[in-house]
């Protein structure tokens, strides 16, 4: 499948699809998406940009959602003007997919639609290669349901991503098993920031351990993966959402080092490939 002009799986170099968690205004959105180009040039991996209009699974009605579809679809084509990146954002409704592939690479199932069938039927129209992100409550192999499903509807390729399965109260864990797992039907992607959410734990908001991205990413690398997710921000602790589980864009730059060392070993070492 590939992602704009960016191949993924199938023996292609591994792909970084990172940038913000929500939209919070077009200054901030589009120096994000060019100081990610420069570590990911610096870095020789593949981008795709992401940033989400809308946070509609928030735990709270008082939490920020972000611009909405048209304000958010906006920024997202003036990104992609500018940078010249392929975007890649998440849709919670049928009625938002059409809009969104009219500007952007790639649509998003969130993890707790990964079974809403109108959702993946309307994404699966557009054209679009599809991700879907897996449920916090599915076992790796039913993902593979969620592929089919897609595929059947028409989707031009399907990428998985695993972020953690729920592991007793506001908390979730990775079992690194379900990397190859999935991948054996599936190109597959690891989110690395969702992964150290404590989903509700803050009250009223999710809470989260960022100091655990950098190790994960690191283990799901070199377990093999087709493309990494991390969400980044200039200030985390000042994000209007998931600021603990972001990473700073310096401490990225840092991962980022660290990953493509591991990436180029596995590679050395004949790692296996994905669909």
């Amino acid at each position: 499948m590939r992602i704009g002009p960016v191949p993924v799986g199938r023996g292609a170099p591994l792909v970084l699809i990172a940038g913000l968690n929500v939209i919070e205004n077009e200054r901030a959105t589009l120096e994000a998406a060019e100081r990610l180009q420069d570590l990911a040039l610096r870095h020789t991996l593949p981008l795709v940009f992401k940033a989400s209009f809308d946070k509609a699974n928030r735990s709270s009605l008082r939490s920020f959602r972000g611009p909405g579809l048209d304000e958010g679809l906006r920024i997202l084509a003036r990104v992609k003007r500018v940078t010249g990146l392929p975007i890649l954002t998440d849709v919670h409704g049928p009625e938002q997919a059409k809009a969104a592939a009219g500007v952007v690479d790639c649509l998003q199932v969130p993890a707790f639609l990964c079974r809403q069938t109108d959702l993946i039927a309307a994404c699966a129209a557009t054209g679009l290669p599809i991700n879907i992100k897996k449920g916090q409550f599915m076992a790796p192999l039913d993902m593979r349901n969620a592929v089919e499903k897609a595929q059947a509807l028409g989707a031009t390729g399907v990428l998985v991503t695993e972020r953690g399965t729920s592991f007793g109260y506001n908390n979730l864990v990775v079992d690194l098993r379900a990397l190859p797992s999935m991948r054996a039907f599936a190109p597959i992607c690891f989110d690395a920031t969702h992964a150290v959410q404590h989903p509700g734990a803050a009250g009223d908001a999710s809470d989260g351990d960022r100091r655990f991205v950098a190790p994960l990413a690191r283990a799901a690398v070199a377990v093999g993966i087709d493309a990494l997710f991390i969400e980044a921000h200039a200030d985390p602790d000042r994000a209007p959402c998931d600021g603990p589980s972001q990473v700073t864009f310096d401490a990225l730059t840092e991962l980022l080092g660290e990953v493509r060392r591991i990436a180029d070993a596995v590679s050395g070492a004949g790692g296996g490939e994905s669909l």
